[in-house]
């Protein structure tokens, strides 16, 4: 399987950050950007061959990641013109000879990439596509006869988007072939959708974010203020103090976290949602939703996720305490 990015366009409507810059430059925090966020992904999910295809300012991206990233090798396509996103795919599925994972520039998701490849693979379908409910830009009210009930935040509507990560057999590129131009939203998927031959892949309830605006891109600088991305998922401090530290840490279904162990931290995990286990050097111990473990200083172990996994770890405020015995993934 092979990786691609769309990071050709323009990103017309995030400047000023883009008229010196590609899209996928734009930092989510200090020194990670992007694009650093879809190699970790890729690489999290095994694929450590990814193809660039670049455009404008295609150098800068050439400048930062070269033809090797972080174990991640990196080929280049690049457009003289902007193609629009079908014909840009297009050209990408018949530089390879492979199945295809492609990710639009601009996407950041705790998608299990992983799983989607697995289920695609074993599918008939030419392509796969991720689908994400869409979260309403505004607050709702639900209405009574004559009053307002209740308000709810921002929540989740019940149609799916388009969530711009997606999947392709090896030389499907001839589906392209009676169209020209434009966006393969409105070209190769309705009709592959026409003829049954495109299949979908969803997570519920999980961080996708498409930045376009200016607005997209707070947004998601809030998110990662106290976020690292990790192989695995994502640890996120939520409180800091002089005499606790709470975080927060997502684990994706059939992953685990580092073989570790705290030298001072002491930390009892809140299960908040999913399932798995705790293997320590003589035991498992298994969890689910609304359990708590307490973990002692020098306890060797592995957090395992037999599905997609919440937990809000609280210790003691030593949040770089932490030592390494053996790493499941590239870094």
């Amino acid at each position: 399987m092979i990786g691609m990015v769309l990071c050709g366009g323009h990103g017309k409507r995030l400047r000023p950050f883009t008229s010196e810059m590609p899209k996928s430059l734009i930092e989510l925090k200090e020194g990670y950007t992007i694009l650093d966020n879809q190699l970790l992904g890729f690489l999290s999910a095994g694929i450590d061959n990814v193809v660039l295809l670049t455009g404008y300012l295609s150098e800068k991206i050439m400048e930062r990641y070269g033809s090797e990233y972080k174990g991640v090798k990196v080929d280049y396509i690049v457009e003289d013109e902007p193609l629009g996103t079908l014909n840009a795919i297009k050209m990408g599925l018949a530089s390879v000879e492979e199945d295809v994972a492609i990710m639009n520039g601009d996407v950041i998701a705790d998608l299990n990439l992983k799983k989607m490849i697995t289920i695609f693979q074993n599918s008939d379908f030419i392509a796969t596509m991720f689908v994400t409910k869409m979260r309403s830009p505004y607050g709702v009210v639900a209405l009574g006869e004559d009053s307002i009930k209740s308000f709810r935040e921002k929540p989740f509507l019940e149609h799916y988007i388009n969530g711009g990560i997606y999947c392709f057999k090896k030389g499907c590129s001839s589906c392209f072939d009676d169209f020209e131009g434009g966006n393969i939203e409105k070209t190769v998927f309705p009709m592959l959708a026409d003829s049954g031959k495109l299949g979908y892949y969803k997570e519920d309830g999980l961080l996708w974010s498409s930045i376009d605006t200016t607005k997209d891109l707070e947004e998601i600088k809030k998110e990662y203020a106290n976020r690292e991305d990790k192989p695995w998922g994502y640890e996120k401090i939520l409180i800091s103090t002089d005499k606790y530290l709470t975080k927060e840490l997502f684990i994706k279904e059939a992953y685990k976290t580092s073989y570790h162990y705290h030298e001072r931290k002491d930390e009892t995990m809140f299960i908040m949602g999913g399932s798995g286990y705790i293997e320590f050097e003589d035991r498992r111990e298994r969890f689910g939703r609304n359990d708590t473990i307490r973990i002692k200083p020098n306890t060797p172990h592995t957090i395992v996720a037999l599905e997609n996994t919440l937990i809000h770890e609280v210790s003691t405020p030593d949040p770089d305490d932490t030592v390494r015995l053996k790493d499941f993934y590239k870094r």
